[in-house]
Formats: structure tokens, C-alpha cells, sequence
């Protein structure tokens, strides 16, 4: 059609076992915004790696208004106006802004040297324009995410693209930054660019696309107008399936106390101060609270990764007396950590390893060797319960998607046998299909007399599977919720101590 600005036809990709893309078309709108949805695993990465040069296509073409291309390389796609914000964040910490901004392609002066005084001008001028005031001469790593990512659109913006694609680009963002966003992109849309937006969050998609791309296991399902679709239609679609409830039910027998936290406080003086609960058999307890309230902290705390300057832990009664790591985990409690990029997974080894990298010392032989093959086969066995999806165990962890990923971390903790599993952001950046059946192992979990500990931003899934809500502000205590108290409502109280 003449009015788009981009056409990819036939687009086929082969990884070894995998078939990625089956024979994908896809058409994105001058002007508009293009929501691409799926499951984790079902191709939108994919194809985005070959529009954008990263990989190579095994069969199809690519039109970018009109005229066909071929990208051998990121370099090539950014040259024909396309642009990418990946959602694992690709800056270089130690270098400023600036530097940041337009590694690769400096502005030269009359002598061939790098002309600061221009690179500062343009980031300045840049920024300003989006909206965004912070010093181009810092480190990046002095920002905070929200501003790290600013950037990435930023660098995107100063391509003059004509397509930009958005990768989960809200992932870390607060209520007001994803507003920020959405008046960027649809000051971009005013001036004819396309975005192709790739989100599992769904007020999102019904908020600013026009049109919807659905995807499943490699092949497109279908493209509509945002207009004829609803929350239960597009779930529907992604999964295959009808999801008549977003959260199955939690059926557990609440037990005795089995963790309390009494009067902890961090020992950053910035971070949590005098907090105190209690965790029992069969609950899931959530924590909420916004941006900055310490709760990946306070938990990470209870694990031992962060220092704590007083306070107690009990476990089953008895105080945890050094408080790290290695006595967490022989004291049955295991950790999902926030980010698995970057602190969950080992991106480079494989699905066997990853899994038993926590349980080593349960696999050794009389002489103190590892035992590969019950160990494998205990590796294995948990992720079959778990019904991961891969290759094979032989498959390195980078290779999954992030819900596969998530079941492979679940399963690390699992091979542990612990008796209370802490899941910070349990479902981020994972789709309805693969949160579904993450909520499906906690309910199990709990039934089975675990206790977890769900620290989570998304407010329904706070509502939908906590038995109990703690809330924090500021790193204080402001709220305990029992079931029948837990709405959004009373959690943005505690959460803002309005009262």
C-alpha cells in the first residue's frame, strides 16, 4: 500500500532446531503506531532482529517506503531511517551522555578531532526538545534507568528514522515517565514517523496504538485496527486459547508462622528503616508500594545480599544469625531476583547448569566430584514439571524466551527444596500466556504448605494473588493488608500516605 512505510514479506528464520519466523508479512503505517503482541517465544524479537540488520533472514524481503533493502548490519538499517530502542539497555556507563549519544559517528572539526563543543550543543539542543533536563557531560551510570532510557530515544530521535521500534520500552518506567513517553512518541507520530511498540502490558497497547499485529509460534495470526479489539479478544489471540480468569484460584491452607522480620533496618541509612512482619505456610504475601520504596531492598536484605545494621530474621523460630546468601539458601529460603538479565541468569551457559548452579552440593561423588548425570537428570525432571520450552537442556539460557527463562530460575530455586521463595517482579517483561502459568506454579507452591514473598509493581496481580499486602513508602512500613482491605485504592494510599 502507499502508505506504508514499511513491508516485510515472507520473512523466514531457522535457528538450529527451531523454525523462529514461518513465513511472516508484516506492513507498519506512516505516521502511526504499530503494536506488535505475542507470547514470549512466538517471533516479534526475531523479526525485529532481521528488520534491524541484527540477524539474517533465511528467506523473504524488506521494503522501507517503497525500495527494497537488505541489512547486513545495525550500521545498514540505521542508515535507511530505522532505528531500534532494545529493551536491555545498550549504553556505555563509564562514557557521558554526549558520548553516549553519538558513539561511532562524532562530529569532527577542520583538524579530524572529535569537536566536544558541537556533540554538547547537539545533545543539549536534543534532549531539550524531548523534554528531558539532565547534564549531557555525566557519567550514564549516574542516571537513573527512566533517564538511561531517555537517552536510547534520544539516540533513536537523532538518526531522523523514520520507523522507530520500542522494545518493551516501559519496563522500568514510573506512571508519570510512561506518560513522558507516550507525549514523545506522539510527537514523533506528528511528524510521519512509525513506531513499532512491543509490550505485554495491555492498558498500554489500548492506550496508544492504531493498529495490532498478533504473533504465535512464528507466524502471524492477524493485524487489526486497535478499535475492534478488547483486553479478552487480544489475550485470546496471543495464546491460542480463552484466559476467562487473569489469575487462578489460590487454594491453601494458611499455617503456622514460618518467617519474621522484626524491626530491620538497611544498613544505607537512605534505605529501609524499622520494618517488621511475619510470613505463614501457604501465603503468598505481596509487597507494593511505588518506585523508591525500598522493596527489592528490604528483600534482598532478608536474603543476605544487602547489609543490615539491626533488626532480626527468625526462620522457623530460630534467628539467622549470619545473615548472607549461602545461610538463606541452607536455611530454606531461595530468591527470583528483580532483573534476570542481569543478576537471574547466566546468559552464556546452559539450561542444565543455570538450573543447578544453587544445588551443586547435593550432586557431589564420594570424592568430592560433581555427579553430571543425576544431576542432569534432577535439572531436567524440574523443568519438565515446570514445562519449560527448549531444544534441549543443552541449550544456553540467552537462546529462551524471558518466560522460559523465568521457569528455568523458578526451577534453579525449586531443585533447592525451599520451604519460602521470594519472586521480586515475578512476571516482568513476560506475557499473559507465560504469567498465567507462572501464577499457576505459585498457587501450586502454596498448596503444597510453601510461602512466598511476591514483591510486584503491577497492581492486579498484587490484588489478584496476595493473601496479604504489605505496603512501604520511602522505606518505611505504611500498610498491612489483609485480603478483603487489598485494592488499588488502599494500596496508592499506603503507598503515598495519603490518608
Amino acid at each position: 500500500m502507499a502508505d506504508n512505510i514499511l513491508e516485510m514479506r515472507g520473512v523466514t528464520k531457522r535457528f538450529p532446531g527451531v523454525l523462529a519466523l514461518d513465513d511472516v508479512s508484516f506492513s507498519v503505517r506512516k505516521g502511526s503506531v504499530h503494536a506488535l503482541m505475542g507470547e514470549n517465544g512466538a517471533g516479534k524479537s526475531t523479526l525485529m532482529k532481521c528488520l534491524f540488520g541484527i540477524y539474517r533472514m533465511d528467506a523473504g524481503s524488506i521494503f522501507v517506503d517503497g525500495k527494497e533493502c537488505r541489512f547486513n548490519s545495525a550500521a545498514d538499517a540505521m542508515a535507511a531511517g530505522v532505528s531500534m530502542i532494545h529493551q536491555e539497555l545498550s549504553n556505555v556507563p563509564e562514557r557521558s551522555v554526549a558520548q553516549n549519544l553519538w558513539l561511532g559517528r562524532e562530529p569532527l572539526n577542520k583538524l579530524h578531532l572529535i569537536d566536544h563543543k558541537k556533540m554538547r550543543r547537539d545533545t543539549t539542543a536534543l534532549l531539550e526538545g524531548l523534554n528531558y533536563h539532565f547534564d549531557p557531560g555525566v557519567r550514564m551510570s549516574s542516571l537513573s534507568i527512566s533517564q538511561q532510557q531517555g537517552c536510547e530515544i534520544a539516540r533513536a530521535v537523532s538518526y531522523n528514522a523514520s520507523i522507530v521500534v520500542m522494545d518493551e520500552p516501559t519496563s522500568s518506567l514510573t506512571e508519570n515517565e510512561v506518560d513522558h513517553l507516550f507525549h514523545i512518541i506522539n510527537e514523533l507520530k506528528s511528524t510521519g514517523v512509525a513506531i513499532i511498540y512491543i509490550s505485554h502490558k495491555m492498558e498500554e497497547i489500548f492506550k496508544i496504538a492504531d493498529d495490532v499485529t498478533v504473533m504465535r509460534d512464528g507466524k502471524v495470526v492477524g493485524t487489526y485496527p486497535v478499535q475492534d479489539l478488547n483486553h479478552d479478544k487480544l489475550i485470546s489471540l496471543m495464546v491460542g486459547r480463552d484466559l476467562t480468569n487473569r489469575f487462578p484460584p489460590v487454594e491453601s491452607e494458611i499455617g503456622e508462622v514460618c518467617l519474621e522480620v522484626k524491626n530491620l533496618t538497611a544498613a544505607n541509612p537512605r534505605s529501609f528503616k524499622d520494618v517488621s512482619f511475619e510470613l505463614h505456610k501457604g501465603e503468598i504475601l505481596g509487597i507494593g508500594g511505588l518506585v523508591g520504596a525500598q522493596r527489592t531492598e528490604l528483600v534482598e536484605a532478608i536474603f543476605g545480599i544487602r547489609g543490615v545494621a539491626s533488626g532480626e530474621i527468625l526462620v522457623h523460630g530460630k534467628p539467622l544469625k549470619k545473615v548472607r546468601p549461602l545461610n538463606a539458601i541452607e536455611s530454606g529460603i531461595g530468591l527470583v531476583t528483580e532483573d534476570r538479565r542481569s543478576s537471574g541468569i547466566f546468559p552464556l551457559l546452559n539450561i542444565t547448569v543455570n538450573t543447578a548452579v544453587a544445588s551443586l552440593g547435593k550432586y557431589k561423588t564420594k570424592i568430592g566430584l560433581l555427579d553430571h548425570k543425576n544431576l542432569g537428570s534432577a535439572a531436567s525432571d524440574q523443568n519438565q514439571q515446570l514445562r519449560t520450552k527448549t531444544p534441549s537442556m543443552g541449550t544456553l539460557i540467552q537462546n529462551l524466551s524471558g518466560g522460559n527463562q523465568q521457569k528455568v530460575i523458578l526451577s534453579r530455586w525449586l531443585m533447592t527444596v525451599p520451604d519460602i521463595l521470594i519472586m521480586d517482579e515475578p512476571t516482568r517483561g513476560i506475557d499473559v500466556g507465560a504469567k498465567y502459568e507462572i501464577y499457576m506454579i505459585m498457587a501450586e507452591l502454596v498448596k503444597q504448605g510453601k510461602a512466598i514473598i511476591m514483591v510486584s509493581s503491577e497492581m492486579p496481580e498484587l490484588i489478584g494473588m496476595s493473601h496479604r499486602v504489605l505496603v512501604l513508602c520511602e522505606g518505611q512500613l505504611t500498610g498491612t493488608l489483609e485480603k478483603e482491605e487489598i485494592t488499588q485504592e488502599t494500596i496508592m494510599r499506603c503507598a503515598t500516605r495519603f490518608s
